[in-house]
């Protein structure tokens, strides 16, 4: 642990002071000079080498990636290594993944009645052949000093892209309606595009029901009481929380949706890389996806 500490102060040389980094990590100068004395091993100079790659992956994820995605990445710039090592690194320098949160469900949510419900059109089938033909909702909360910010958000599930979100003070049915209309004026649907949600009465609301008949969306619920019918939007929630609001204390609703603002448009959409989706952020999918079916020039 202490070669790793030390390994570290030297690839920061000229950027901090030895006596700071030392003091920092919680080891001597006088140790540090003398491993800096030791000619280095093949071994070691080439973990000071992945220490810096893995550095640079860690810090570009906002410190939430783990060492299986931080893998992905590096091997996708070419860089050969294997899984344990860049385990191993991480862990000798205390750089940890984000553990995903439960997407627990807001307190005091009126439910939507078994006469008011919609037939299940998904059967726990969380894939599609393209672009919006299957679309699933939820809505969470998140904690702050004004009261609770609620969120509501609509995924495709083609290619895991969060097309549409609104935020507000209340969870009514304007929430998930706003959200919905985002994801239609983004995306176009066409005509029996699914939009697959839970039980919550704000999606078998008369004004969501308008927008959804308007635009030839179906809809679709799950089974009362069965988080698993809509799971791939209960993950979705749980990623949110963890990976940008997990332990951050607002102080109003506002400093909240800014940042959820952000994690969805600039980081989740655009950055954040998916293993279902062959390590690729949602963006990434898509625009792969578009070069490969369009149609060669004449």
């Amino acid at each position: 642990m202490k070669e790793a500490k030390f390994a570290f102060i030297a690839s920061r040389l000229g950027e901090y002071g030895v006596s700071d980094m030392c003091r920092a990590l919680g080891v001597t100068r006088q140790g540090y000079y003398q491993w800096a004395k030791r000619p280095a091993s093949d071994h070691d100079l080439r973990d000071l080498e992945l220490a810096r790659l893995i550095g640079d992956e860690y810090e570009a994820s906002r410190g939430i990636y783990g060492a299986p995605k931080v893998f992905a990445r590096l091997r996708m710039s070419g860089v050969r290594t294997s899984r344990k090592r860049v385990a191993r690194i991480m862990r000798e320098y205390g750089w940890r993944g984000v553990t995903r949160a439960c997407a627990r469900r807001p307190s005091g949510e009126k439910r939507a009645s078994k006469g008011e419900s919609f037939d299940d059109l998904v059967k726990r089938n969380f894939a599609a052949d393209g672009p919006n033909q299957a679309w699933f909702a939820d809505i969470t909360y998140v904690r702050t000093s004004q009261g609770w910010l609620y969120l509501a958000a609509v995924m495709d599930v083609w290619s895991r892209m969060v097309v549409g979100w609104s935020m507000g003070p209340r969870m009514t049915a304007e929430l998930a309606d706003d959200a919905l209309k985002m994801a239609i004026a983004r995306r176009n649907p066409p005509e029996g595009c699914i939009h697959h949600s839970d039980h919550g009465a704000q999606y078998v609301s008369l004004l969501l029901g308008k927008t959804m008949r308007d635009n030839g969306i179906r809809p679709s619920m799950g089974s009362i009481s069965s988080p698993w019918d809509n799971a791939v939007t209960e993950s979705l929630m749980g990623v949110i929380k963890s990976e940008c609001v997990h332990a951050r204390t607002y102080d109003t609703r506002e400093q909240a949706a800014l940042d959820i603002f952000d994690y969805i448009e600039c980081f989740y959409n655009r950055i954040r890389i998916h293993s279902a989706l062959g390590w690729l952020s949602p963006a990434q999918f898509e625009e792969k996806m578009a070069k490969e079916n369009r149609p060669e020039a004449a």
